[in-house]
């Protein structure tokens, strides 16, 4: 019971409601899952916008798609680059990147250049002990190139030697861009290290270190492998490779040299050969959007690549505009919510791998639909991962022929990451939100569950075990409704009171009010007994029947107002002339009270209400014998009848005490008077004002009594509305 009492407080309700907020965070993932719809059906039409658009620019251009350009370059020395589809790791110590490139590297051995021997004479290409595989290959503005060197005997530089050329190194050889020189750059590591490759003059002195090349050196089985990254804006039209083989540790002489090209004169250098340099431009033109782009023949064969998939997310994000995390909200984020959002939102993570882009060739059903002359789009999730992959795909035509594909991929990363981004910064506002109002719910309710029971126990503490009003309750200055009831109740518990101990000393007034005329009788009652003088007789006679008279006049009083409400409730209103009224009164009041004085003042012009005319004068007497009753001798009593906006205004002006402030209002309640009791010349049980204050709320008006400010007196007011004919 008192747990059903707890649930039922103002607080568990206001604690309830406000939990009621715990839908406005559904409302809102629901709407940011409708917003990642939208967000996705507009990256699906934009991806196959920019795949049609590289189509269109593409379209017509079969000479860009001939298969002979595909071919191996066949001239010595060239070099075919293969477009390379993701970055290539070089720090990792193996060649796994580079994937099914693999299969397309060439062999540079002894056989290679017995045929094309290189010059000078002093380099030697005599033996087996060295020999070489090689591939070369493109991403995003870099060269990069492996080599498989077979060698049966390492040497390494010393670390003391100056010299660059007395131990197994490499050599790049390039024409510069002017065409009139070769420049060569040497890296001769000190063990297998990343390189730090020299540029050198023709003789190899003054090694000068040359920081835009990077790439690493590694031993294994049977000899050492070597990858390298170089920047295509360095290159020239013609570039060749060379391994310089070191076999004696002592005196250090090169032995063997193998090498890409036939010859180190700087024409005899190989080319370059890229299967679409046009391709590469029209791609170009086309901007940076932040996709993975590939353009494919009729067979699936990747002609160019463009970015790499794991950062190809399409959307430039910039962070949501948090509060800034400070003091203990800081750590409530970082240790409650962010833990908690890791749960709920699924994370993106760019440290995934696509099987689709392991190989040379890609196919898939985007790129079939496409070749069969059908744009296409689809979402597609990968395996063991939480990562959407967008694919698109355009056909390229010539004439009514398709002659292969565009091809624009993006990972669903960086949508998935505004769409976290968002619902965490909302919901981190939401929550601080939700504990704000929750905790001033928490306070508000409390303040008025105490404010409730405070009131509550000053109610029980008003009346004691015997029925009696011992204390009352201190109105509250709040103006708000408990503020309006707090003083509601302690007007009700004073008037209760004061009604309580009118009623307590009703015994005592009305003792006071009896005593004389049962004595008067009593007394005149005794005297007529004892005496036989018929004239005395008389006289007794004659008091006990002003006795009788003023008993008969207390009995009178005590039962007018249960008489006037009861003729209250069958009289019917006629419309009168209330100023008239008051005028025929106030001379009979001059004749009443001869000793008094009378100011009558009515405007000289009709005020009618709809009203009796023996109440309205009934209640006049009231007030006139109350004012009468407490004017000062000399003083006149002044009677105004006015017309105030849409009321009827008489006011009853006296010159006398003031009131006490207690008791303005509660004069016209029953059985109140402030008469002394030896001032009294009738006996009176303070019915006169009451009587007034009925015959008021009849006429639908209102009756107050205020302290006059120019003199000390007394004011009464009664208002009537007025009567429109």
């Amino acid at each position: 019971m008192k747990l059903l009492n707890t649930l039922a407080s103002i607080r568990s309700k206001l604690i309830f409601l406000s939990s009621l907020l715990l839908l406005i965070p559904l409302l809102v993932y629901q709407y940011i899952l409708a917003m990642d719809e939208y967000l996705r059906s507009g990256q699906e039409l934009t991806v196959l916008g920019e795949a049609r658009a590289l189509a269109t620019a593409l379209n017509d251009r079969p000479e860009l798609f001939d298969e002979g350009t595909f071919g191996r370059a066949t001239r010595t020395g060239d070099l075919y680059i293969y477009p390379v589809y993701s970055p290539l790791s070089l720090n990792d110590g193996s060649l796994v990147d580079w994937g099914a490139y693999q299969q397309y590297e060439l062999v540079y051995d002894k056989a290679d250049y017995l045929r094309t021997p290189l010059n000078p004479a002093r380099i030697y290409a005599n033996d087996d002990s060295l020999s070489f595989r090689s591939m070369v290959g493109e991403h995003n503005g870099s060269l990069y190139a492996y080599f498989k060197v077979r060698d049966d005997n390492i040497v390494y530089r010393s670390r003391e030697s100056l010299s660059v050329t007395s131990s197994d190194f490499l050599q790049i050889s390039m024409l510069t861009e002017d065409g009139r020189e070769v420049q060569r750059i040497v890296s001769a590591p000190h063990e297998p290290e990343f390189l730090y490759p020299f540029r050198v003059n023709e003789d190899y002195s003054d090694p000068v270190y040359e920081e835009r090349i990077s790439g690493q050196w590694y031993e294994v089985d049977g000899g050492y492998e070597v990858e390298l990254q170089i920047p295509m804006d360095m290159l020239g039209e013609r570039i060749g490779f060379a391994i310089f083989d070191v076999d004696d540790p002592i005196d250090r002489d090169i032995a063997t040299v193998v090498a890409t090209h036939n010859s180190l004169a700087g024409h005899r250098l190989g080319s370059l050969q890229r299967p679409t340099p046009e391709i590469d431009r029209i791609v170009a033109g086309m901007g940076r959007s932040n996709s993975h782009i590939q353009v494919v023949d009729r067979s699936g064969r990747v002609l160019l690549t463009v970015g790499d998939i794991q950062s190809a997310t399409g959307l430039l994000l910039s962070n949501i505009n948090n509060p800034p995390d400070s003091g203990s909200w800081a750590f409530f984020q970082n240790n409650v919510l962010s833990p908690l959002y890791n749960l709920i939102l699924t994370q993106p993570s760019t440290n995934f791998i696509d099987d689709l882009y392991s190989e040379v060739a890609r196919e898939g059903d985007h790129i079939a639909a496409a070749l069969n002359g059908e744009p296409f789009t689809r979402f597609r999730e990968l395996q063991d991962t939480q990562t959407v992959i967008l694919e698109a795909s355009h056909p390229i035509f010539a004439g009514n022929e398709v002659i292969g594909a565009v091809i624009v991929d993006q990972n669903m990363n960086g949508l998935r990451s505004f769409r976290n981004q968002a619902l965490e910064g909302l919901f981190n506002t939401i929550i601080a939100v939700m504990l704000a109002v929750t905790l001033g719910l928490f306070f508000f309710a409390s303040r008025i569950s105490n404010r409730v029971r405070g009131l509550r126990n000053q109610a029980e503490g008003i009346i004691d075990d015997s029925g009696r009003v011992r204390n009352t309750i201190v109105p509250s200055p709040d103006s708000d409704e408990i503020g309006d009831l707090s003083r509601s109740f302690s007007s009700i518990v004073e008037r209760l009171s004061q009604y309580t101990s009118y009623l307590e000393n009703m015994s005592s007034r009305l003792s006071h009010e009896l005593r004389t005329p049962v004595t008067v009788v009593r007394s005149s009652i005794e005297n007529l007994g004892s005496t036989d003088n018929p004239e005395e007789s008389q006289v007794y006679i004659k008091r006990a029947e002003e006795g009788i008279s003023r008993l008969n006049l207390i009995l009178t009083n005590m039962s007018e107002a249960t008489r006037l409400e009861q003729m209250l409730q069958t009289s019917e209103k006629e419309t009168i002339d209330v100023a008239e009224v008051v005028k025929g009164c106030v001379e009979g009041y001059r004749l009443a009270y001869p000793l008094s004085q009378f100011s009558l003042d009515i405007g000289g012009y009709p005020i009618f209400v709809k009203g009796v005319p023996e109440y309205i004068a009934q209640l006049l007497d009231k007030l006139i014998a109350n004012a009468v009753e407490f004017s000062h001798p000399g003083q006149p009593i002044i009677v105004n009848c006015r017309i105030v906006r849409d009321q009827a205004v008489i006011r009853i002006i006296n010159a006398g005490p003031y009131l006490p402030q207690e008791m303005k209002d509660r004069i016209f309640e029953s059985m109140v008077s402030v008469r002394p009791h030896q001032k009294q010349r009738q006996p009176h049980l303070g019915m006169g004002l009451h009587i007034a204050r009925l015959i008021t709320d009849f006429h639908n008006g209102q009756i107050r009594a205020d302290n006059r400010e120019d003199v000390e007196g007394v004011m009464i007011t009664v208002s009537i509305p007025l009567f429109y004919r």
